[in-house]
């Protein structure tokens, strides 16, 4: 990525640094489910700072360069923009900014189809984790839509919520089947969205197992289906792990961001589906999980700084979250 000089890092990010946004969001939303409310609101405010810096950026990219507007809304990674708007919108929500909420729901429904289509003509063999992005977007805004419903008892948000979902599952399975295996041992942080968009969709079907909407057999439908999805999502936890402790790649990347995600998601999914499914250890296990994200974003964030020094040292220009370390 080349950035005029003096410019500030903020200037000309790559889609890919939605995943930032992601992370943070979903790391507030982990802490407040288990009673941590002033960390929360820190990873929120976090969260809200970069999602502004981002929606600025890519405003003035769809205004005065239409050119690489229209390279980067062709890549996975442009997907972000609406992952990131709903789970900021899903946070928002639970603070009972239900209005702000719903306004980040039509954002993202506005920016998801286009961007979606854009970036479903251009999938190709063997891909990275960004594949899966299109299904993270799609969960997330069954998420929010659930979320919203179940606040304001709108029955037809709820199975708007219930048709993300299940498109959301398809085009995991699409993505799957265009996914580069190689990844798991070489991939460069974004693989783990393989793993992390089966957690929000697990998520997205707790939030709908717990409408009162559903009942009787097509509540006992969602709850299997939720279940199987998590339970899948718990094992691509545990092969990714497995290969990231064989393979170490501890250098900064922007694609971290995309590691930190998923692993917050999971621990999220699990604190979500324990009280609709019934199963308590679920709880206890989201939040060990939540503070192994914890201590990713940390770890992120600190090679985040550690390449901004070493830019600054080696060249005079610092890189910003957006920026790969070489």
């Amino acid at each position: 990525m080349s950035i005029p000089p003096g410019s500030g890092w903020w200037i000309g990010l790559p889609p890919a640094a939605g995943a930032a946004v992601m992370a943070a969001g979903i790391i507030s939303v982990g802490l407040h489910l288990t009673g941590h409310e002033p960390s929360s609101l820190v990873a929120l405010v976090l969260a809200v700072a970069l999602w502004l810096v981002l929606a600025a950026d890519f405003t003035a990219r769809l205004l005065g360069d239409r050119g690489r507007f229209r390279t980067e809304a062709d890549t996975p990674a442009a997907l972000t923009a609406v992952a990131a708007t709903t789970v900021i919108g899903t946070r928002l929500s639970m603070l009972g900014w239900q209005t702000v909420a719903a306004a980040l729901l039509a954002l993202a429904a506005a920016l998801w189809p286009g961007l979606l289509l854009n970036v479903v003509r251009h999938w190709r063999r063997r891909m990275p984790g960004v594949a899966f992005l299109g299904c993270v977007a799609t969960q997330g805004l069954a998420v929010l839509a659930a979320a919203l419903a179940d606040a304001g008892d709108y029955d037809w948000l709820a199975r708007a919520a219930l048709v993300a979902f299940c498109l959301g599952l398809v085009l995991y399975v699409a993505a799957f089947l265009r996914f580069d295996l190689r990844e798991v041992v070489g991939g460069a942080g974004d693989h783990w969205v393989a793993g992390g968009a089966l957690s929000i969709s697990a998520l997205a079907g707790s939030k709908l197992t717990a409408s009162p909407v559903w009942t009787g057999s097509a509540h006992t439908v969602l709850l299997n289906v939720t279940l199987a999805v998590l339970a899948l999502s718990l094992v691509w936890y545990v092969v990714l792990l497995t290969a990231e402790l064989r393979h170490l790649r501890p250098r900064y990347d922007i694609r971290r961001w995309a590691t930190v995600f998923p692993l917050g998601m999971t621990s999220v999914a699990c604190l979500s589906v324990a009280g609709p499914a019934g199963i308590g250890w679920l709880r206890p296990l989201g939040e060990v999980l939540l503070w192994i994200a914890v201590g990713a974003w940390l770890l992120t964030f600190a090679a985040l700084l550690a390449s901004h020094l070493n830019a600054r040292l080696g060249s005079g220009r610092p890189p910003g979250p957006g920026t790969t370390a070489r």
